[in-house]
C-alpha cells in the first residue's frame, strides 16, 4: 500500500518541476538540493534533485545559490600589477625599437673609430669604455626607470667588478657605469651578435668557450696577464648567465681565479629591481626603480688557492646579505 496523500504530492511536484525547469533554464539559473534534509519530514527524488515536504500542500525545492566562478586575482604584492596594459605594452614596444636603432647607430659610428685604433689595443678598450659610457646612458634614458646608485665611491677602483645577472638592463647599467680601462668577459658567441658582437672583439674585449673548460682556464689566464700588464679593470657575471625568475644564481668559480691571479681586490655590484622592469625572454619593459649599489671592495692579497670554494661562498652571501627577499636564492 502506498500513501496516496504522498503520491498526489508526487505527482504535483514533477508536473511542477517540468514548468519551472523551462523557467530557470530560460533565466540561466540551476537548482540543487541541499546537502542534507532539514528534518525528517523531507524525502528526496533523485528525478530532479530537491527535497519534497511530505507534509506539505505542494513541492518544497531547497535552492542552491548559483556559484560563479572567478578568474584568478593577483595578490596586493604582484610586482606587474597594473602594467600589462595594452598602453603600457604599446609604449614598451616603442622604447625598445628606439633603443635598438639607437645602439646600432651609436655602435657603427664606434666600429669605424675602432677600425682606425686597431694599432692600439689600450686605445681600442678606452674607446670601446667610452662607446659604453655614451650608449648605456642613453639607452637607460629611453627606457625611463627612475635609477637610484649608492656606494659610488667604490666605482673607480682598479678591482675586478662583479655584479648578479637577470635582466638586459643589466649589461645596459654596467656599459654606462664601469670606469674607463675595464674589460669584459663573455662567452664567445658574442661575435655574432649584429655589429655589437664586433664592436665587443674590436675593443679588445675577452672571450671564453664555456664548453670547453680547458680553453676557457687558459683564456682566464690570457686575461689575468693582460689585466696586470696593461693596469685594468674587469666586469664579470659570477652566475655564468641570466637568471629568468630574478633570483640569485649559484657562482661559478672563474671570477674567484681571476683574483687569485691578478690579486685585483673585488667589487661587488648588486643590481635591484631590474629583473622586475625587463625580465629575461620578454619584450615589455616596466618602468619600476632600479638600483645600482657599489659595496665596499673585498681585499684578495691573502686568498690562497686552496680555499676557492670558500672564497665564492663568501662572495655569494655577501650578495644574499644585500639583495632583497625576492631576488634571493630560492630554498
Amino acid at each position: 500500500m502506498y500513501n496516496s496523500t504522498w503520491w498526489k504530492n508526487l505527482e504535483y511536484v514533477i508536473a511542477r518541476w517540468e514548468y519551472d525547469h523551462k523557467i530557470e533554464a530560460r533565466n540561466g539559473n540551476l537548482w540543487m538540493h541541499a546537502s542534507t534534509p532539514r528534518n525528517g519530514s523531507e524525502i528526496f527524488n533523485p528525478m530532479f534533485e530537491s527535497y519534497v515536504d511530505a507534509s506539505s500542500a505542494g513541492p518544497k525545492l531547497v535552492a542552491k545559490e548559483k556559484v560563479v566562478e572567478q578568474p584568478p586575482q593577483r595578490a596586493e604584492s604582484d610586482e606587474y600589477r597594473g602594467d600589462d596594459g595594452w598602453f603600457s605594452v604599446f609604449i614598451s614596444w616603442i622604447r625598445i625599437v628606439v633603443c635598438f636603432i639607437s645602439m646600432m647607430f651609436t655602435t657603427f659610428i664606434w666600429a669605424l673609430i675602432m677600425l682606425v685604433l686597431l694599432p692600439w689595443p689600450y686605445q681600442r678598450i678606452r674607446q670601446g669604455n667610452i662607446y659604453g659610457h655614451v650608449t648605456g646612458k642613453m639607452l637607460m634614458w629611453i627606457l625611463g626607470n627612475p635609477i637610484k646608485i649608492e656606494g659610488a665611491e667604490y666605482s673607480n677602483e682598479r678591482a675586478i667588478y662583479i655584479s648578479n645577472h637577470a635582466s638586459p638592463i643589466d649589461i645596459f647599467l654596467l656599459m654606462w657605469l664601469t670606469p674607463t680601462g675595464t674589460v669584459g668577459i663573455a662567452k664567445k658567441e658574442i661575435i655574432f651578435y649584429p655589429l655589437f658582437g664586433q664592436l665587443y672583439v674590436l675593443a679588445n674585449h675577452l672571450r671564453i668557450d664555456r664548453s670547453n673548460p680547458t680553453a676557457a682556464i687558459e683564456s682566464m689566464k690570457e686575461a689575468a696577464n693582460g689585466v696586470v700588464k696593461n693596469n685594468l679593470s674587469l666586469i664579470i657575471f659570477p652566475e655564468g648567465t641570466r637568471s629568468k625568475s630574478g633570483h640569485l644564481l649559484p657562482f661559478k668559480k672563474g671570477f674567484v681565479h681571476l683574483a687569485l691571479q691578478t690579486r685585483r681586490p673585488i667589487v661587488p655590484i648588486v643590481l635591484t629591481g631590474t629583473h622586475r622592469a625587463w625580465r629575461k625572454g620578454s619584450l615589455h619593459v616596466r618602468s619600476t626603480p632600479i638600483t645600482v649599489k657599489y659595496l665596499p671592495p673585498i681585499t684578495t692579497d691573502d686568498w690562497t688557492a686552496d680555499k676557492v670554494e670558500d672564497y665564492v661562498k663568501l662572495v655569494h652571501d655577501v650578495y644574499v646579505k644585500n639583495l632583497p627577499e625576492s631576488q634571493r636564492p630560492q630554498a
